[in-house]
């Protein structure tokens, strides 16, 4: 293989949240696994165990289906704060073995091995001691996929796993990806899987021999990226950029579903209190400054309105935050009527050297330096650490997902 040849990994963290809750209680090990929530909660699965999968469990999938398709399955409520520790162990590893490191969530990331080989020996010898350093550093099991290109690499870990490596050789990516199903090219929904078996694709093959010009005219500018793909390029959406570069979010929500529907507006502006809490951490956890303010309201009878307002100025302040949502749940609240789910989204962002001049007065400095502290504090001893106190009412139990706050190597925005 040349020496200049583009060599990407990426690491796949096997059942990561089973796994790490495995590393806690021991028991587990072996059973049908489900963390998440409780079997009679409203929630969704954050993840399953393998044992739990072969009876159609899956992430995402409501907890209490899972339930009825495993009724002997063992219910997790899950604990972010382990599982970013343990990211954070995985991230030290990964940056020990390149610079280039992208944590695409909490359990999955990309690093760019090229021109590592006197460092590391050839690709699969890197991959061996990267596979062997993950797991004695961090008793979890992962699996790695090696390729010319992102989508290569990804591609070729899902049919690594569990615990394996996969190294699609350079020249060879046409060939791997033909006999695929169309579903395994990343981006590939049950949308776009219909339209492309509707022109008769079911494997890569068949939409590779479609040129791009077809594939545009179809499917607008996702059909160029289609094309790219079915190649085995790096093409469209985030796979446009390159591994470690800086990677700004477009919007930021956070969203609560109640296990029991509530009308009590003292509960449901104490969980946009909190709500508002957790979007403030993620935007000054990127450095970022939001000037739209989103509520989403969603109904006992599920009927789901959404109320946008623009501010002035734009902000990181849970405060502000929170009285923009509150101000549009007064607003357009139905009184009276029960609540099943809440949301508060931000958006229209500007990163904090545009803000520095707009920030006015001491009050706001001070509240800045606040939740800064309250963030550390967060980051060592877990998100529940720190809360307003007009958020303790509506407090709610972190959910278990992929992009937390605190996500490794993320936290630029961070003093």
């Amino acid at each position: 293989m040349p020496a200049f040849a583009k060599t990407i990994f990426h690491v796949d963290m096997d059942a990561f949240f089973v796994s790490v809750e495995e590393l806690f209680d021991p028991s587990l090990k072996g059973k049908a696994v489900v963390v998440g929530g409780q079997r009679d909660e409203r929630g969704v699965v954050s993840a399953a165990s393998y044992e739990a999968r072969k009876f159609g469990v899956h992430s995402a999938m409501p907890l209490r289906t899972a339930a009825k398709l495993c009724p002997h399955a063992i219910f997790v409520n899950g604990h972010p704060e382990r599982y970013r520790e343990c990211s954070e162990k995985v991230y030290r590893v990964l940056t020990s073995f390149s610079p280039l490191v992208e944590m695409a969530s909490i359990d999955e990331a990309y690093l760019d091995m090229t021109g590592t080989a006197r460092l590391h020996g050839p690709p699969l010898c890197a991959a061996h001691a990267l596979h062997q350093k993950i797991k004695s550093d961090t008793q979890l099991n992962c699996s790695i996929g090696i390729g010319v290109s992102r989508l290569i690499a990804k591609v070729s870990s899902a049919k690594a796993k569990p615990h394996g490596i996969l190294w699609v050789i350079p020249g060879q990516e046409t060939k791997f990806l033909a006999p695929l199903d169309v579903r395994d090219i990343p981006g590939v929904g049950k949308v776009t899987e219909q339209s492309l078996h509707a022109l008769g694709v079911q494997r890569v093959g068949d939409l590779a021999r479609f040129n791009d010009a077809f594939l545009q005219e179809h499917f607008g500018k996702w059909g160029l990226a289609l094309a790219g793909k079915a190649r085995g390029e790096d093409a469209g959406g985030w796979f446009d950029t390159e591994v470690g570069a800086d990677t700004d979010p477009k919007s930021i929500s956070h969203e609560h579903t109640y296990n029991e529907d509530t009308a009590n507006p003292d509960q449901i502006e104490s969980t946009l209190m909190r709500l508002s809490e957790m979007v403030g951490r993620r935007l000054r956890e990127h450095g970022l400054h939001a000037r739209t303010i989103q509520l989403k309201l969603r109904y006992k009878d599920f009927t789901t309105i959404t109320r946008a307002h623009s501010l002035p100025a734009p902000t990181q302040l849970d405060t502000e935050i929170f009285e923009q949502a509150r101000a549009l749940f007064r607003k357009n609240w139905r009184k009276g009527s029960q609540v099943r789910l809440l949301g508060v989204h931000a958006s229209s962002f500007q990163s904090a050297s545009q803000q520095e001049d707009l920030i006015e007065g001491a009050r706001r400095q001070r509240w800045q330096q606040v939740f800064s502290a309250a963030d550390r504090l967060r980051d060592k001893f877990g998100e529940s650490t720190v809360s307003l106190a007009s958020g303790l009412k509506g407090g709610f139990r972190e959910r278990t997902h992929e992009n937390p706050a605190g996500l490794p190597g993320k936290s630029k925005g961070q003093q």
